[in-house]
């Protein structure tokens, strides 16, 4: 169901969930204590308890990812860049990882963007470009479609971005 805007009808959270149609535009950054996982090719490429999500109106919440919490032997600079209208120019990484190789599976903001300067450095990954994501030990499923990289857990209520002819939302 549509709105008279056009926009999704949002689904309803109950206790414990999040509607991303709650998230703000402009995003807002929210630390995150729980424990996130990135697996890939029988490694663990990322583990951290120090995450911080960026929340933005329709879309499941990425988790950004300290540095020093990513194993970065696995990373290998990816060609490509993309440009974010609040953080800026966005970096590329492949992961490898024994024969396999994920190309563009995670990307990083050098220098962010005021005010999410802090996302400096930081390393997000797109779950379905990876084997597994976790948090707090439930898989993460995808966010639709070829260019967001949002993670979906049950606590998340859309219906999200990411659907062919979903990208003006």
């Amino acid at each position: 169901m549509r709105s008279r805007l056009g926009l999704p009808e949002p689904e309803i959270a109950g206790p414990g969930e999040e509607s991303v149609w709650a998230y703000p535009r402009p995003p807002e950054l929210a630390p995150d204590k729980r424990h996130v996982e990135v697996r890939f090719g029988g490694e663990i490429i990322a583990s951290s308890t120090r995450t911080v999500r960026h929340l933005e109106t329709a879309s499941p919440p990425t988790f950004y990812i300290p540095p020093e919490d990513v194993s970065g032997e696995f990373l290998e600079p990816a060609d490509g860049s993309s440009f974010c209208e609040w953080k800026g120019r966005a970096v590329y990484f492949d992961l490898v990882a024994g024969k396999r190789r994920a190309r563009q599976a995670a990307w990083s903001y050098p220098r962010a963007a005021s005010p999410y300067q802090s996302l400096s450095g930081w390393l997000a990954f797109y779950p379905g470009r990876v084997d597994e994501c976790f948090v707090n030990r439930e898989l993460v499923r995808a966010q639709p479609g070829p260019f967001y990289g949002g993670w979906i857990t049950d606590e998340i209520r859309g219906p999200v971005k990411g659907p062919p002819g979903t990208e003006w939302w």
